[in-house]
């Protein structure tokens, strides 16, 4: 499916989507992740923050992923069902199926529920995609859905999209 391929669902109706400004005080657009949130440091989610959801939104999505690992695209969390209202994500959030939100997360390619942090082979650096959506539609699916179960019924259904990318190194 090229959806897949990809790594992005179609926006609505195949048209561009508004963007959401998706930022983190941890780190910047393109700069490194501290260790803290991958796998040397706690391994805990790092704070992000948005601005510019369309007021039709009737949900967020969360996903991030690593594009350069060496098995193909990793994913490293998958958050949906995020209140429109919301604004952002504290530091640490619970690896919890359900959140006090209402938001659910799904399974990662650590086979974990919530965020695994970066945690790349030893060589160059790997980037990191934090992606949110907004979307016309609430997701229904359970607690524990995999990016592809998430892309499937994302498909079509996109108001607004953002990004943020970090990158991580082992030392």
């Amino acid at each position: 499916m090229l959806v897949l391929i990809l790594g992005t669902a179609p926006s609505r109706k195949d048209k561009a989507a508004m963007t959401i400004q998706l930022t983190s005080a941890a780190f910047a657009e393109g700069e490194f992740i501290p260790a803290k949130y991958t796998c040397d440091g706690e391994d805990v989610s790092p704070p992000l923050k948005w601005s510019n959801v369309p007021a039709g939104a009737k949900g967020l999505v969360l996903i991030c992923d690593d594009p350069d690992a060496p098995v193909g695209t990793w994913v490293h969390w998958v958050l949906y069902g995020l209140p429109p209202t919301e604004t952002e994500l504290p530091e640490k959030i619970p690896t919890t199926e359900i959140l006090a939100t209402g938001a659910k997360q799904g399974i990662n390619d650590f086979k974990r529920i919530g965020y695994g942090g970066p945690c790349p082979p030893a060589g160059g650096p790997h980037r990191y995609f934090f992606k949110l959506y907004a979307l016309d539609a609430e997701i229904t699916l359970k607690p524990g859905a995999t990016k592809k179960d998430l892309v499937r019924v994302m498909y079509g259904r996109i108001l607004a999209e953002g990004q943020l990318m970090g990158k991580y190194k082992r030392q």
